[in-house]
This record gives C-alpha cells, structure tokens and sequence, in this order.
C-alpha cells in the first residue's frame, strides 16, 4: 500500500561490512577521525601512510600488537614489498611462495580509506576461487590439475588468476555465431595480458618465466584465434569446475563434526561405489594375466606332452635293446605329464569360473550403479529441467553428470575387454564345463549395460521452445555425455530433427519402428535446417549438435477430441541419430523427445498455449507415456505452479503470500471464505483452469492470472517490488482497509473485470459526507499496451478527484 506521506532518518555514523574469506572489515566513520579498523587478518593489516595534511597515521595491527616505532612501521612495509616483488620474479619456485607474495602485494602500505578497502577486498574476492583451489586435495585436486594442458595451460590460470576471474565469460553466448567479435576481443586481452606479464619479468630466475609465458601466448594465439568462442567456452568450463569442487570441499569440511549435506552424502556413496568398481575391475584384470600366463605355461607343457607322446610312437623304430632302455622313462614321463595336465586343467577351469563369477559380481554393481546414475540423478536433473520451463530455478550443468556417465563407461569398456580376453582364451584352449555358457551370458549382459548408458545419455541439452509458432527461428542442442570417452567424434554422427505428434511419440515408446510410425500418418510438420552433424569440443571433453537456425514451416494438426482446442494439442520434437562404437562392432540408434510442444500460428494463442505448457510441466509424472497429466490437481500443487511462475516472468524475490493465494482461490472456486485450511484439500481441474470462464466474466482463471502477470512485467515490475502494490485484494477489502485511513491514501489492487487491469482506490473529501473511498479503473491504457496514465481521459481526471 502506498501512502501519500513519507518518513525519512538522518544518521550520523554509517557502518559499512565487507566479507571476505578471512575475516570481517568494519568501519566506523565518524567527522574529523582516523578509520578504525577490527578483524583484519594480520597478513593484510599493515601500516598506511596518511594522506596529507593528516594529523597522524592510524594504528596498524600485526598478529594482535601495535608495531613500535615509526621507522620500524615503515622498515616492514618495505620490506614487505621487496619479499612481494622478489616472490614474484621467482615464478615457478614454489605455488605457495607466488601464492604469499601475491597476498602481500595487497596487503602493501596505502591509507586505509573506504574507497581503498573496497579495492582490497575486490581484488581479494576476485582470487578467492584460485586461492581456494589450490588448497583443494586428493580426487579434488586431481581433478582441477587434469582441466588444464596444452590447450589452456595451468601457468596461463596462475599468474592471470585476477584478470580471468574479472571478465564476464558468461555475457557470451556460446550458440550465437555473432558473439565471436566480442570472443575475439578476450582473446585478444588474454594474449595484451601475458605479454605485459612477459614484460615484467626481470632478473635470472625471471628469464626462463618470460619465455615460458612468452611461448603460452604465441601458442593460445595460433590455437584459438579461428575459433575464440572454443576459447570461451573452455575458461567457463574451467571455471565452473574449480566453483564447484571449491564448494564441495567447504561442504565437506564445514563446521559441525565434519557432517556432509545430503547432496555431499549422496556424491560421496556414488564416489565409493566407484572406486570399488575401479578395485574390482583391476583385480578381475590382475586374475586374467594370471590365467593368460597359467594357460601359456599349460600350453607349452601341452606341447611337451606331444613330443614325449611322438617319441614314444618312434620307438618301434628302433632295436629292441634301446626301446627297452628308453621306454620305461618316456612312460614314466609321460605319466607324470598326465597327471600335471589333468590338475593343471582341473585349476585352469575353477579360475576360469572364479573369474567369471567375479565379473559377474561387477556387472550387477556397475548395473547398480547405473541405475542409480540414469534413473535417479539424470531423470532428476531433466525434472529440473522441465520444472524450470515455468520458472523453476536452473536444472545445473551436465559436468557431473557427465563425468559420472564416463566413468561407468570406462569401466564398462574395461570388463567387455576382459570378458572378451576371457572368451578368446577359452577359444585357444577349449576345456568342458559351464564357463561357454557363463561368458555368453556375461557378454549379453555387458552389451545390454552399455546400450542403456548410450541410449540414455543422448540427451537435449537445450529444448526448443514449448510454445512453438510457425515461421520463426528457433534453436536447440542435444549432447551425447558419453560421446568423447567412447571416441564418438572419430565418426561425427548427424543429427536429425522431426517434428511428431503426440500418438506418434507414443507409438515410438512402444520400440516401434520410426520410418513405419511416420509413415502410417504422414509428417506432422516440416522443419527447415533440420540436421546437424554433432561437435567435440576439446576443452570441455563434450560432445554436442546445435541447431541454430531451425523454423517450422508447417504443421499438420490431428482430429481434435471433445473440447480440446488447437492450443491443448501437444507435439514434440524427435532428434534421432545413428554411429558405431569400437570400429562398427556395435552400433547404436538412439532418438530423443523434447518437452511437449504447442504449436501455434498467431501471438494471441500465446495465452492458452503457455497454460498447456505450465500444466503439463507442473503435474507431468516421470517414466509417463507421453504426454499423459493429470485432469485434477491439489489446490496446494497449483499454488506452487503459480508461484514459480510468477515469481520468474516478473523477476522477483517477493512471490505470492498466503493471503494472495487466498484471494486467487477465492476467485477459482467462487468463494467467500478467507482460511486457507478451507482450500488445501480442494481440487482443480483443468477444465476450471483454463476452459470455463469464470462467474459472470467471459475469461477464464488463468487467462485472468495471465494478465496480472503480463502487468506486472511490463508496468508495475519495481513497484511490486517495493511493496507499494497490494494487488490481490478484492473491492469489498479495498473500502475496508482504507476507511480508517486519512485523505490521500490510496491502494492499487488488480481489476476483477477487466484483464490486465489495475485499479487505484483513494481515500477523498466528498462534500456530503466527511469521508468516502473513490476508486476507478484505467483498463484501456494497460490493454492497448501504451505506458500507465498516457491516456488523457483518466489522469486529469484523478488528479481533479484527488
């Protein structure tokens, strides 16, 4: 509510608090006083010189004591400052001494004003990430030293830590091809940057760093300058990794006995079950080069068998006297031959089994953890995704996920590996007894684990857009997460993009064959620029297809049932591709749906077509047959649906508060009654959502809400804001909350007759009576899309009234 008087404070004193990693710096300003300063690190609290004309420097702090003696103050600043510099020149003796002398470069006298604070703790943030990273340890720090390499070299990200952490890498968009000059631009100021840091090399222990950093700016220059977006695309990469393994390390080592979130849990589980898999998979490896070395040597024995067999076969030959001197030892040898060959091949077999047995141990656990992978965390995180298409927070990137998805297909391609040295060796020396049986069905079974993980990984990355209109451009990218580890990219595979109806997908489902599902109703639609062959990026270890520049040319609709309107139907879009795996051993054909899709031809279908969407992303179930929803919903369901959604297109902290949900449920279901309890186990269904009109108006309930929404972004956005519009109150509340209020206060409140409406209500003098409410309603100027009070029929007139 906004009042027509207004209250202001003046204050003397003004503090101001800076965060940073190590501690808080407060400053107490005050007339004609020294700043005081509490909380500052030692390292950073150092002596300033004063300005001139001050009456005396301020107190430094050192470890917790006042340094003694202006001579001895400024001795240390100095040096200080020569440490810096020297720690600099040294480069590469030492992270931790580069790392030290940086931090004093900081920290060096200057006069701690507030302008001069603010640029300490900037810069200060601006390393944290750096900074942090480097104290990261174990898989963490693997992990960060295996971002880097020729293509972006770690000395690059340590001496420019400052100045990468300082650039907006986000303001360009990868997928636009117009974003390249302002790439090129970066790189540009990467390559200025090195060099300057070249320049500033002196000094022996300085030569070989100026050369080092010399060659690292020749070599970004030749790698990238072609293609700067791909040098974008790789800092963004890195840093969003280093963020990321920086926050689960504080996770981890958070106060509170060292407990993990439930997400650091959870990562943490699928971290062990890997590294058991990963000692379980090297030691079926170390039993098979047992087996292989046990098997040559029962093979050469073999062999020897033979030639004392042959001997024994030559005996005939000789004279009587020398078969009876040599054949009792050939029999006896080969007695003994026997023997070793019948246990040796008792043995052979049992570890033929034991190693079977143990893969097959490993296959249930990498099936286990795939499952875990593919329908927990995936299904979750395209949740998100579908959530965040009415406004929902960001589903995340896929780096993780992506990271997860490889491992299990390293891991599945070691074992097949193994799994297939093991049938080779039973081929070069057949033994009876169960093990054919056992490595055929092992062989089936990791063939049907890495089928899954491929066709479930090729995934949208980013969908096209839900409410689709005929002859406009739009965009979209699929990624095959497990794409570079399986070498994908040595054969790019094309992408293809189809258009397909709802019965069509549902078809498809059914593992039905594509060509016959498309042919047996014909093309729902024609998309121009529909292909697109699929990308490695190196820095980013990603496989992708982006579709820059598709439109829908045309659509064919389905017979409509019962009330349905052309903005209920749903669609969606096939990507579909084909490639081979281990030189066309295997060979995968994996398809992908969007998000449903509303297509429609004119702006003003926007309205019924965004309900579709919004219902069907709200209440859709995962593993549904597409596009299945539910026709009624529990009020408390679509309250969270309403929320997310407003919250988002208005672009706003303050959501709807319980009182507003209130008034809209009081308006859904035609009722008087103002306790929420009366509402949360009430049902709506999409029938009263956005098919029947509402009591004597000829809109229905979202099409209203829709209009409050489409005010609020184009006209009131700061004003809501603020808290100077109440909105969802009706007339009745309008009059009696401002009878007790004095002349000139007045209230705005969303218009129940008109969509899109904002009516003013205002206290006045009314020569009659000592007070009444005068309200009215400006509809027309917020219909017609023309800025508020721009038609000359209402302002004059609230201003003459008021």
């Amino acid at each position: 509510m906004m009042t027509g008087s207004s209250a202001a404070a003046a204050t003397t004193t003004t503090t101001t608090t800076y965060d940073t990693s190590d501690a808080e710096l407060e400053f107490n300003e005050a007339p004609d006083e020294f700043p005081k300063m509490s909380g500052i690190p030692a390292r950073a609290a150092r002596t300033a010189r004063p300005p001139p004309g001050s009456k005396e420097p301020p107190r430094a702090l050192r470890s917790g004591r006042t340094a003694r003696g202006k001579s001895r103050k400024w001795a240390a600043g100095d040096r200080s400052r020569e440490r810096a510099t020297r720690a600099s020149e040294r480069g590469e003796r030492g992270r931790g001494q580069l790392l030290r002398g940086c931090v004093r470069t900081l920290s060096t006298p200057l006069w701690w004003s507030e302008s001069a604070f603010e640029e300490l703790t900037s810069r200060v943030l601006k390393m944290s990430v750096w900074i942090q990273a480097q104290q990261l340890q174990g898989e963490a720090l693997h992990q960060m030293q295996s971002l880097y390499g020729q293509h972006f070299p770690i000395e690059v990200r340590h001496y420019l830590s400052q100045w990468i952490e300082a650039q907006l890498w986000d303001s360009v968009d990868l997928e636009n091809p117009q974003e390249e000059f302002k790439a090129k631009r970066m790189l540009d100021s990467l390559i200025q940057e090195l060099q300057k840091k070249v320049e500033h090399q002196v000094g022996e222990d300085g030569f070989l760093l100026k050369i080092k950093l010399g060659h690292y700016a020749t070599q970004l220059k030749n790698t990238y300058d072609r293609c700067p977006l791909e040098l974008v695309r790789c800092i963004k990469h890195i840093l969003y990794t280093e963020q990321r393994l920086v926050r689960e390390a504080t996770n981890a080592s958070s106060p509170g006995g060292g407990m993990l979130d439930s997400m650091s849990q959870k990562y943490q589980q699928l971290n062990q079950a890997f590294e058991e898999l990963r000692l379980l998979t090297q030691d079926t490896d170390n039993d098979l080069r047992k087996l292989q070395h046990s098997q040559e040597y029962f093979i050469i024995q073999y062999q020897e068998s033979l030639h004392i067999q042959a001997q024994l076969g030559n005996l005939s030959a000789l004279p009587p006297s020398d078969r009876v001197l040599r054949e009792p030892a050939l029999l006896s040898k080969r007695a003994t031959m026997e023997a070793w060959l019948t246990r040796e091949a008792n043995t052979l077999q049992k570890y033929r089994l034991d190693l079977a047995e143990k893969h097959q141990k490993t296959l249930q656990l990498l099936r286990k953890q795939q499952t875990t992978i593919l329908d927990d965390e995936l299904i979750q995180w395209k949740r998100r995704q579908q959530l965040a298409g009415n406004g929902g927070p960001p589903e995340g990137a896929l780096d993780v996920l992506q990271s997860w998805c490889e491992k299990l297909a390293e891991l599945i391609c070691q074992n097949r590996q193994q799994i297939r040295r093991a049938e080779h060796l039973r081929q070069q020396l057949p033994i009876p007894g169960p093990v054919e049986e056992l490595l055929t069905e092992l062989n089936n079974t990791i063939t049907d684990i890495i089928s899954a993980l491929v066709t479930s990984t090729f995934i949208i990355e980013k969908h096209p857009p839900q409410v689709l209109k005929t002859q406009t451009k739009f965009a979209a990218t699929v990624r095959l997460l497990v794409g570079g580890k399986l070498n994908v990219h040595m054969n790019p595979p094309q992408v293809k993009a189809t258009i397909i109806s709802e019965q069509q997908a549902k078809a498809l489902l059914k593992n039905e064959n594509t060509r016959n599902v498309l042919s047996c109703s014909e093309s729902s639609g024609e998309i121009l620029n529909n292909s697109s062959v699929m990308e490695y990026h190196q820095t980013t270890g990603t496989l992708s297809a982006h579709f820059r520049n598709m439109s829908l040319k045309r659509i064919k609709r389905s017979d409509r049932r019962g009330a349905e309107s052309v903005t209920e139907e749903k669609f969606t879009v096939l990507f579909e591709s084909q490639f081979s795996v281990g030189g066309n051993e295997l060979v995968f054909q994996v398809k992908t749906l969007s998000l449903p899709v509303v297509v429609i031809v004119h702006g003003s279908q926007d309205n019924n077509a965004t309900a579709t969407v919004l219902w069907d992303n709200a209440f859709a179930e995962p593993g549904r047959v597409p596009f299945a929803i539910p026709d009624k919903v529990m009020w408390p369901q679509l309250c969270d649906a309403l929320n997310m959604k407003y919250k988002a297109e208005v672009q706003s902290n303050r959501g709807l508060s319980e009182e507003n949900l209130v008034f809209l449920a009081q308006k859904a279901f035609s009722s008087a009654s103002t306790s929420p309890e009366d509402y949360r186990s009430m049902t709506m269904s999409w029938s009263q959502f956005n098919r029947e009109s509402l009591p004597g108006r000829n809109f229905t309930f979202w099409q209203w809400f829709d209009g409050v929404i489409e005010l609020m972004k184009k006209h009131l956005k700061l004003h809501w804001n603020d808290g100077a519009i109440l909105g969802f109150v009706n007339k009745q509340q309008a009059q009696d909350m401002l009878m007790s209020k004095p002349n000139g206060t007045f209230l705005l409140r969303f218009s129940d007759s008109e969509i899109g409406g904002i009516t003013i209500a205002w206290v006045a003098e009314n020569p009659n009576k000592a007070e009444s409410v005068t309200s009215t309603t400006f509809c027309s100027c917020i219909l017609t899309g023309q800025r508020m009070r721009s038609s000359p029929n209402t302002t004059p007139r609230l201003t003459q009234k008021q």
